[in-house]
């Protein structure tokens, strides 16, 4: 009768309850209270059941401490009990009355149950909707409750269980709206799986739901992401076959993506291909393409993009000017830069942490530090507060440039500004220690930041271990790596190339050799910092020979050299008068673009004119002219 009077919705509720046998002691719960009114049974005070719990009594796990579900009947009703003191006379309406206050309480005690079930108990529930179903057959129901559910699994992450919904539902002919399959498509392409992702958009089609633009679009983003561009592009060119034609959301996505792997042309060609000139007038469209022409370093091409924003009408917003200046921090034109600052503050729109993050990232690369810090102080005089991006930014340039103690300052700024640094700005202060051989200040910074909580990390224990081996402390480096393994730390490539760097610069060879096939036991590749810093210890030593073995075999490996090994062997070579094997790897250097240091060239070049051989020492004095010239020009 009660569930009668309480509706469908109610019934409903009890038979999804009924569906989960976690639920059937709540049950016998509830039965036993409505037992207990209608009945009017009257039981003792110190009854308890055996469990120890009192009579008619639940606990939700849905509710908190500060408000536990307890229900004691004989409280309620029998003035004759603990604390009888109702005053009532056994009036009938008087009981009726508590009755309907208890009625009304527990009704919203189960709804504040079911909201509780719906977020702790997903899965539990989705079983119960599941349980409910096979018992129905083919009965009609009601799925919108259904689809919605499928909905919020997927906005909560729990894409699994979202699916296996679908998948009972669609056994029973149940076919959810497009709405439904676009929250479904959305939720496996953030998890990444675009195989599922796939085949959902091909069961929507044969089941007669045709895919609109937002479902082939957030599929099309997804493999852009995934960097499966050339799928995007099909997956366009089916959604036009569908009669669905690509609108400028779609135009966008591709652009960036193209962009993105630096083919600027095709993105253009596309641009054209897709959209009509008037479509084609988007501010975000735009805007992707001037900072693709930035990166590409055509900054004749952006400017003509920006200026024909202009002309088409198009309202320029703060975005657009936070690209352009970015854009021409990255080729470093500062001046420019600052001149759309000042025409951002014309058009009125006040410039915003991006703004400002983006002048100190292109001031810190040109090595203008000090405009830097003055950028960091104006944003705050701005009330523009900086971000663990803005230190960073000026922290990192200032322990490039050498300035520790002023690096310093700025983390102990972050610290009066209650923002505790990431581990990243830590290590790069303790390297810029260890860069100078400051032992004692890098394990500072380190006891700091253990102190407030934040955990060494590899990189960490890298910087520490840089600091010892530039303090000429080669044991102690070598207990940071035993420390690094007794806090599960593993040393990676960096780590030994340190260690063995240390090795080779004291005169350990055996030792280096020792390091480097631990290397190669724990599963690590040698670089080439790996091998020069061996070739360079075996020069060390005189052991000319080895050396040049070494170097011969690293070249027939393959593996990637830069001009370092070739500036150290043709340095040896000059001085053991070997100068046509000098000559011939000083031509493997300049045949693979290579570009060594001054002192290699004029090594070279007083040994081929020492020896007579003005030809050879012309051109190299060629390219040691070009060389300074091309330096001048980068420092000028």
């Amino acid at each position: 009768m009660l569930s009668i009077a309480a509706g469908e919705e109610f019934q409903h509720f009890i038979r999804i309850l009924c569906s989960d046998l976690h639920t059937l002691p709540f049950i016998r719960g509830i039965g036993d209270f409505f037992s207990g009114i209608f009945s009017q049974i009257s039981q003792p005070d110190d009854y308890q059941r055996s469990d120890g719990q009192l009579p008619l009594m639940v606990k939700s796990p849905g509710l908190t401490v500060e408000e536990p579900y307890c229900i004691n009947v004989q409280d309620w009703f029998f003035k004759q009990g603990r604390q009888g003191n109702y005053n009532d006379n056994n009036d009938p309406r008087a009981v009726f009355n508590v009755l309907d206050t208890v009625l009304v309480d527990t009704m919203e005690r189960l709804k504040k149950l079911r909201e509780s079930m719906a977020i702790v108990g997903r899965c539990s529930l989705y079983k119960g909707v599941a349980s409910v179903m096979s018992l129905e057959g083919t009965s009609e129901l009601d799925f919108d409750s259904d689809y919605a559910l499928i909905r919020e699994l997927c906005a909560e992450g729990k894409i699994g269980v979202a699916m296996q919904l679908h998948s009972e539902l669609f056994r029973k002919k149940a076919i959810p709206d497009i709405h439904t399959y676009n929250f479904l498509m959305n939720g496996l392409c953030k998890m990444g799986d675009l195989s599922t992702a796939t085949w959902l958009l091909e069961l929507m089609s044969d089941v007669g739901m045709s895919p609109n633009a937002v479902t082939y679009n957030t599929l099309v983003d997804a493999y852009s992401r995934w960097d499966s561009v050339d799928n995007a592009l099909n997956l366009v060119s089916s959604m036009a076959q569908s009669g669905i034609r690509p609108n400028i959301v779609t135009c966008n996505i591709l652009i960036l993506a193209l962009c993105n792997r630096g083919l600027l042309d095709n993105a253009k060609k596309l641009l054209a291909d897709i959209l009509e000139e008037h479509e084609a007038s988007n501010l975000i469209t735009s805007t992707i393409l001037i900072d693709g022409c930035f990166r590409k370093g055509d900054i004749n091409q952006a400017l003509e993009l920006w200026n024909g924003m202009s002309g088409k009408g198009i309202r320029i917003d703060r975005i657009a000017y936070n690209v352009i200046i970015n854009g021409f921090c990255l080729v470093q034109d500062l001046k420019l830069a600052y001149r759309y600052v000042c025409e951002m503050h014309k058009k009125g729109f006040i410039p915003d942490l991006v703004t400002y993050n983006t002048l100190i990232s292109g001031l810190s690369k040109k090595g203008k530090m000090d405009e830097a810090c003055d950028i960091h102080r104006r944003m705050l005089l701005a009330g523009v507060l900086p971000d663990q991006i803005s230190y960073k930014l000026v922290i990192q340039g200032l322990c490039l440039q050498g300035h520790i103690l002023q690096a310093s300052e700025f983390l102990q700024k972050m610290l009066r500004d209650s923002m505790l640094p990431e581990p990243l700005i830590w290590n790069v202060v303790i390297n810029g220690y260890g860069r100078f051989g400051d032992v004692t200040g890098a394990y500072s910074v380190r006891d700091m930041m253990v102190a407030l909580g934040v955990e060494p990390n590899v990189f960490t224990y890298n910087a520490l271990i840089n600091a010892q081996v530039k303090g000429g402390n080669i044991v102690y480096a070598l207990l940071l790596k035993q420390e690094m393994l007794a806090r599960g730390l593993f040393p990676d490539v960096v780590t030994y190339n340190l260690l063995i760097a240390a090795a080779c610069n004291s005169g350990y060879i055996y030792f280096a050799h020792q390091l480097l096939h631990e290397m190669l036991k724990r599963g690590y590749q040698p670089d080439i910092i790996s091998y020069t810093e061996l070739i360079k210890g075996l020069c060390l030593k005189r052991k000319f020979q080895e050396a040049e073995e070494l170097f011969s075999k690293v070249q027939k490996s393959g593996l990637p050299v830069d001009h370092v090994p070739f500036h150290i062997l043709i340095k040896l070579l000059c001085r053991r008068g070997k100068l046509a094997e000098a000559v011939e790897n000083y031509e493997k250097m300049t045949m693979k673009g290579l570009v060594s240091r001054y002192s290699m060239y004029n090594s070279l070049f007083k040994a081929l004119w020492g020896k007579g051989y003005y030809k050879e020492a012309s051109r190299v004095y060629e390219h040691m002219s070009s060389f300074m010239l091309h330096r001048c020009e980068e420092e000028g």
